[in-house]
């Protein structure tokens, strides 16, 4: 059986906006990461996705649940050896516009992380920040130009180059082409999964993009109101998706052969969407599916598995 790289056990975050307003961004969400793999993590904008990243990454303080890396328990770590695991695993924002400090130039941009983690000499980091340049395709002479001087997707390889420098074993990349043209997002997916090749790295792949989730995963989660809903290798989730969220969301992407594309029939979601405020019982997609029934209102949260690791939460197949 393939090692376990991170395991989540229950993890949650909740936001405290008031006395009686709590927003649970991450509701109990219990996944595994398999060292080597590329999992994709998909749902709609506001699902919690991106929350659950950036706490599994430390930037935000797990409400409740485990965060496990490399089999320890990163609650037990104490200030020197947090230290370390913020080494190994990195993450790639979003937006390469915002992400990348404006009044810092290239060679220091990425030679921040090598002096933070104390690692090799001046004339080392300096060789190391010339090697990770041209392992992303940016030419070492631009060292000493700053952010706003390169193209969004320049500055994505910037970002990356930033987090690889350190030599991570894990990458958390959270939607990192999503603000980036259409003609250059396939460049930085196939240069991520060159250097994932080259490094033996290890990703949770963020996005909305079913299509690149498709190309780029080895196995796919799925997201919906802070709740994990379906989990599956991806051919199996893509081939044969279990729960009605998850095939209301594949049916909606265009097939690029025109033939095929005229006969795909998109299942609608209708109802309205809960607001992330209210705790809901039972189901959270209950107000939108169109296979809603008395039990969905008393489900157990917990996932199934329906046959070959393919989990699933839904009352349609629980006993």
């Amino acid at each position: 059986m393939t090692e376990k790289i991170l395991e989540i056990k229950r993890l949650s975050k909740y936001f405290y906006l008031s006395r009686n307003r709590v927003l649970r961004a991450v509701d109990e969400v219990t996944l595994d990461v398999r060292k080597g793999e590329t999992f994709g993590l998909v749902g709609e904008s506001g699902c919690g996705k991106s929350t659950l990243g950036r706490t599994i990454k430390g930037i935000y303080k797990p409400t409740g649940g485990q965060v496990f890396f490399e089999g320890t328990d990163i609650a037990t770590y104490n200030k020197e050896q947090l230290k370390r695991y913020m080494r190994f695993m990195q993450i790639i924002f979003q937006d390469p516009y915002s992400s990348l400090n404006p009044r810092m130039t290239v060679k220091e941009l990425i030679a921040e992380g090598l002096e933070i983690h104390g690692m090799g000499t001046k004339k080392e980091r300096e060789q190391k920040v010339f090697e990770v340049l041209e392992k992303v395709g940016l030419n070492p002479e631009h060292v000493t130009r700053f952010p706003h001087e390169f193209s969004g997707g320049q500055r994505q390889r910037l970002a990356i180059a930033r987090a690889l420098a350190v030599e991570p074993r894990f990458i958390i990349c959270d939607e990192p082409i999503s603000a980036l043209d259409v003609s250059i997002q396939g460049q930085i997916v196939n240069l991520l999964k060159e250097l994932q090749k080259t490094y033996g790295l290890t990703y949770l792949f963020i996005a909305h993009d079913l299509s690149m989730v498709k190309y780029i995963s080895d196995r796919v989660g799925v997201m919906y109101m802070g709740r994990l809903v379906e989990l599956a290798d991806k051919k199996e989730l893509f081939a044969n998706p279990k729960h009605p969220y998850t095939q209301a969301l594949l049916s909606s992407i265009p097939i690029p052969k025109p033939h095929l594309e005229r006969q795909r029939r998109e299942i609608p979601i209708s109802g309205e969407i809960p607001s992330p405020l209210e705790q809901i019982a039972g189901c959270s997609f209950k107000t939108r599916c169109q296979y809603r029934t008395s039990r969905c209102d008393h489900m157990e949260k917990r996932l199934v598995d329906v046959g070959r690791g393919h989990l699933v939460m839904c009352t349609l197949y629980q006993n």
